[in-house]
């Protein structure tokens, strides 16, 4: 997503920020949050603050930001989601694609994890993992990959690539 923010600096002076903030988390209640608590004195205060929004995002705030994120395994339209999700081999994506279908069918949503540096069978096997939680336990984890999700992909916004 091209975008003509540089840096810090570039973020807080951004009038229309919060849609730049959407392709980090695709909540309009996060971007709003995070956009409301400008200015920001140091990348890190940037990144606690959108901690912090996604943690206080209530469940339907978390669904929406959910919707704009692929299955894992699928192939994604967005760069971000296609670099993230690159540790996907093509071997893992019919087992990727049957444990999507069992996590939505218990869950109610896609799901969510920080793919970045994991391998296909990794990722798999995490969903296994999480299948085995109960509601409350996989609402925390999804919180969790959310953050994590949205933290890099503000430190891609602020690099402007």
């Amino acid at each position: 997503m091209p975008n003509t923010l540089t840096g810090l600096a570039g973020f807080n002076a951004r009038e229309a920020i919060e849609a730049e903030l959407l392709a980090c988390c695709a909540s309009r209640a996060f971007a709003r949050s995070v956009a409301a608590r400008r200015p920001y004195s140091d990348p890190d205060r940037l990144a606690a603050a959108a901690d912090v929004a996604v943690r206080d995002l209530a469940w339907p705030d978390v669904l929406e930001a959910l919707s704009a994120h692929p299955r894992i395994g699928e192939r994604a339209e967005s760069a971000w989601s296609r670099q993230e999700q690159s540790g996907v081999e093509d071997d893992t994506r019919a087992e990727l694609a049957e444990g999507n279908r069992a996590y939505e069918d218990r869950f109610g949503h896609v799901y969510l994890i920080c793919a970045t540096g994991l391998t296909g069978a990794e990722m798999l096997a995490r969903l296994r993992e999480r299948l085995l939680h109960d509601e409350e336990t996989e609402r925390a984890t999804v919180r969790d990959e959310l953050a994590k999700i949205t933290r890099l992909r503000l430190v891609k916004l602020l690099e402007g690539s």
